[in-house]
Order: structure tokens, then sequence, then C-alpha cells
């Protein structure tokens, strides 16, 4: 049995095919189409998915849609009718973008996937965010946390699940969300709101929120409490939404009232620097102080977010008594929470969808049918993201000759290490294509840049010269699992499955931090702990580094430039290559190296 689950209209629109239960094939649309956060049909990324399987659109037994449209439109109604006249303008462009699009999502996918009307199902939003949590997850049972922007018209839910996974006896597996938060109270959106007021694109800057607040200090939690409250024993949380518009504004989340208290936004064009990012600037002290305020804004925001995430999953603990926590959506993606929520909450192990976001819900709303619509017990657990499309040996030489491009291929897959190691104790940058592509945000080995973790200067080069992109963002350090014990003070991190999807900001053993400058964030690094399993070539570089270098440890970024999506194609590998100082190139088995 096939069931493709959709996710559209928002942002991050993906498709994600199950096969009888089991994941086969997951994409973001933007990753085809090249347009950052593609929000339109995933049209590309379900082609991919039935093309990956050797299915057609006839074979789809279900397609089943990420959320409950006529519900949200009921939010999008009801909020522009309470905030009228204010909300003018927002109830005329949400009308034009509903009438001609969103409201007619059944006709969209029978249409867009090639499916009769009635083989079309539709799950709640945050169900979608549960399902894709629990029923991927490696436990058989847990409590379920969601949190994102908003739904139809939910923004957190609490809930718990409950399976018979790795038992002789198959048996249902089920999901209760019993306790729910509702918009305009949204920890999402409270994060946006700082987000764009930092100068940041809402949706896709929120990292750089996370990335910025290690260099300032918390010092404005009073002016956070006059805009948001706090229930200690709960963890729930309310808005004062007179320092907020977007809940009548479609381009403004923020008042006047809330300028008045914060103070004007950054501009975006003004480079971004502290004593802590560039000590050597000191004598700028305008620009210094100015940029710190921010600094210590965004560290006052990440705080309460995460104060309000362990007060959240402490009172969910004593609901349901469950030990494992799992969780979606899109602030599950805020990796310095994660790491407060393990450490401070009773929970004594956490997983995250590495899709967090709304690309998540396409795989959450099938594996939804499968199991709570259909009935079917658990035989699926995701241990690995390597879920898109792949490029044989074959179709990356027949790039490289299309192109007349000199290249060397290697048959021998040690010596390709060799080469490829070789070229990191250099201190030169690679860009590594290999195997299908990621399922989620984060670029874990198969479409990444790689780098050598040691000198501090290779954050810059890498930062500047490669990605283009703030000096201040850090990188990842990706370890072998069985030596990650030795770098990271991460309590049992060999044995949990989370740190291999960079969902986790792990503190750095004092020790080991001048081994590692160029992925060391201010003492703490958003690890991924990798095995020969799941990777074998991935696994061989860095093992082989560590036997160069005695550091079993490199430095990893997503293969893109700033702006673009991750690279899917030899041809966009080759091209963000030629684009920047990248030094080398690794097709499949065939390397590319810059002309001198």
């Amino acid at each position: 049995m096939y069931i493709l689950g959709i996710s559209a209209f928002y942002h991050d629109s993906a498709a994600a095919l199950i096969r009888d239960g089991e994941l086969v094939a997951a994409a973001m649309e933007e990753r085809f189409s090249r347009v950052k956060h593609d929000s339109g049909f995933p049209q590309l990324a379900a082609e991919f998915c039935l093309e990956q399987a050797g299915i057609t659109a006839r074979d789809l037994d279900y397609v089943v849609f990420y959320e409950k449209p006529l519900q949200k439109f009921e939010r999008i109604l009801q909020t522009a009718l309470n905030t009228f006249p204010r909300s003018a303008s927002f109830w005329r462009e949400s009308m034009l973008t509903w009438l001609s699009d969103k409201l007619w999502v059944r006709s969209h996918v029978a249409r867009g996937i090639g499916v009769p009307y009635e083989k079309v199902l539709f799950c709640d939003h945050h169900m979608s965010h549960a399902a894709s949590a629990f029923y991927a997850s490696p436990f058989r049972d847990a409590a379920i946390l969601t949190v994102d922007g908003v739904g139809e018209w939910t923004t957190t839910t609490l809930g718990v699940g409950n399976s018979t996974l790795g038992e002789p006896v198959d048996g249902p597996a089920t999901i209760e969300l019993f306790e729910e938060q509702r918009f305009p109270h949204s920890l999402g959106l409270l994060y946006s709101t700082f987000t764009a007021w930092l100068g940041f694109r809402v949706n896709n800057g929120e990292y750089k929120v996370m990335g910025m607040s290690p260099y300032g200090r918390p010092r404005y939690m009073d002016k956070i409490s006059q805009v948001v409250s706090l229930d200690e024993t709960s963890g729930a949380f309310r808005l004062n939404m007179d320092y907020f518009d977007f809940h009548r504004s479609t381009t403004q989340s923020y008042s006047r009232k809330f300028l008045d208290l914060f103070g004007e936004k950054r501009d975006a064009d003004v480079e971004f620097f502290t004593m802590g990012t560039n000590p050597e600037r000191s004598a700028e002290q305008t620009a210094i102080e100015s940029n710190q305020y921010y600094a210590d804004v965004a560290a006052s925001i990440q705080q309460f977010t995460e104060d309000a995430l362990v007060k959240i999953a402490t009172y969910l603990h004593q609901r349901t008594g469950k030990s494992k926590l799992v969780m979606a959506g899109g602030v599950a993606l805020n990796t310095k929470a994660n790491w407060r929520l393990l450490n401070e909450s009773p929970f004594e192990e956490l997983w995250i969808q590495p899709a967090a976001g709304d690309d998540g819900g396409a795989l959450g709303a099938a594996l939804w049918a499968w199991h709570a619509v259909l009935g079917k017990p658990r035989k699926w657990v995701q241990t690995h993201a390597y879920y898109g499309r792949s490029f044989s040996d074959a179709k990356c030489r027949e790039f490289l000759d299309e192109e007349q491009l000199s290249y060397v291929s290697y048959d021998d897959e040690s010596k390709l290490t060799e080469a490829i190691v070789d070229a990191l104790t250099q201190q030169q940058v690679i860009g590594f294509h290999q195997g299908r592509f990621e399922w989620g945000p984060r670029a874990l080995g198969n479409r990444s840049i790689l780098a050598d973790p040691r000198g501090a200067d290779m954050k810059e080069i890498v930062n500047t010269k490669i990605k283009f992109r703030e000096p201040f963002r850090p990188f990842a350090p990706v370890i072998l699992r069985e030596r990650s014990p030795e770098y990271f003070d991460y309590p049992q991190v060999a044995e949990h499955e989370t740190p291999r999807y960079m969902l986790m900001v792990a503190p750095i053993k004092a020790d080991k931090q001048s081994e590692i400058h160029a992925v060391n964030h201010e003492g703490t690094g958003r690890l991924q702990s990798i095995d020969r399993d799941t990777n074998a070539r991935y696994y061989d570089i860095v093992r082989t580094f560590g036997e160069a270098t005695g550091v079993p440890v490199v430095l990893n970024t997503s293969f893109n430039l700033r702006g673009e999506p991750i690279v899917n194609t030899p041809r966009e590998a080759y091209n963000t290559f030629r684009n920047s100082d990248i030094d080398m190139l690794v097709l499949g088995s065939h390397i590319v190296k810059k002309s001198t």
C-alpha cells in the first residue's frame, strides 16, 4: 500500500511517500524548484517520490494533506473580523490568496498528483507534526510535544504516544493529544517577531537569532515579560497583543508599541559584529554598542523560549509519566533549547523529527493515515535522513564529460578517502556530493561542504569566501559516534539518536575546545555524530582524518551559497563550486579541482 503525504501553501512545501508504513522517499520542493523555502504545490517533489518507488499516481492508495484548510480559513476570517478595521489590508490580501489557491486544496491535490477526489485525506496540522515525531521515533511509548507558529488554530500541543514497536505481537499505535494552546498565543510567532525585528527573514532567519544570542547576555528579560507572560507551573504562555501586528497584518509582525519598548529594528544591511565576534574592531565603538544591544535582546528572547519549553516539558512529564520525549514543529529546530530540555527536564531521552518544520508534516500526514486511519501497527524506525534523489557515478561522469571538465575517478574507495583527507589536512575546502540528499533542513554528509575544524581562520574562510554569509554564524562539528564522549559534555551522547541530525547544541569539553576552533561557537557545537552503517564514505573520511591529525572531527556546513537551497544535482554542485572559493569538488567517486 502506498500513501503520499503533502505539505504546501505556507513554507517548505514537501512530499513524502510511504510503502506499507515505511518511508521510501521524501523531499522539499525547493530542492527541485531552486526557490528557497518554496511554498507552492510540491509537484516536482511528488514526482520524484513516485519515480523513486517505481510507481505512478494510479498506484497510490491515499494522498494526505498535512492540515485542514477550512479550519485554517475559519481562523483567518475570525481574526480579521475581531481586529477590523485595522485588519482591512490583512483581510484583502488574505482573501486574494485563499480564494485563488488555499481554499481549493482537494482540487489542487487531486489534479496535481492525478488521483480521484476520494483518495485525498486531510490531517490536522499538529497531528501531522506529532505523527512525524512519534511514529518515526525509536521509542515504543513517549510523551509528545509539538510547537510552531500556528497550524489551523493550534500553536502548541501536548500528548502521548503508545505502540507495540519491537514486540512480537502486532498491535495498535496510538497518539492522544490532550492539551493545546491556540492562536494568537504562540512561541513560534513570538520568536519570529524578534527575528524580523533583528533584521532577519521570518521562517528563514530564526537560526540566525540563535547564532547571534551567544554573543549577548539576557539583560532584557524585564522587557520580554511585558510582551509575554509565562505560567511557572504549566509553562502556558500569553502574548500581550498590544505589542504585535501579525494577527492583523501580512507584512508586519510587531506594533508601534513594540518599537517604543525595544527601539527601532536592526538594519539588515548593516554589518553585525561585537567584541565577541570581531575584537580587532574595538575602535568602532558606536557600532559595537548598537550591535551589542541587539545581541542582548537576541539572548533574552532565546532565554525566554528555553525557559518556556523546559517548563512545558516538565509539566508534560508530570502529566504522562513517560521517560522519553518526542518533538516536532518549527520550534523543535531550536537546538540551544533542545539541549536544556534534555538536561533540565525530567525526560531521560529526546528524539526530534529531523524535518521538524512544515516539510515534516508531509511525512506525518502519511504516517497518520497508515496508523490512525488504517489502524496498522508500527514496524519502521527512522535511523537516517537520506531519502532524497541520488545520482550514480555514471550520471556524474556523464555530466563531467558533457562539460568537458578535467577530473580524476577512483575505483578504490580507500584511495578516494585518502585524496579527500589529504586535501582537508592541506586546508582545502571540499564540496561533497554523494548518495541521496537529506530529508530536512540539515546537510548531513551527502550534500555538505567539508573543511578542517582545527584552525580558527577556517570559520572565517568558509563564511566569507564560500558561503558569503554573516561571520558570526557557526558551523557544525561532525564526529565519529564512538568518539563523541571524548569531545562533548553530553551524557550518553554515543547512545542517543538526536545527535545524528544536528538537532542539539552541546558544550564542548574545555580541554578539547582549542583543538576544534572553527566549530567552537562560544564553547558549544551543534554536533552530528555518525556511524559507518548509515554513511560509510562519510564515516571513513572523518575516521581517516582523525588518524592523520589526532582529531576525529570535521567541519560540516550545507553545500549551497547564501540564499540558495542546498544543491541537488551534479550541475548545481559544480556551479556552487565554480562560483565560490571551494577548492575541491567530490561528485560520487570523481574529484574535480580548481584549475590554477
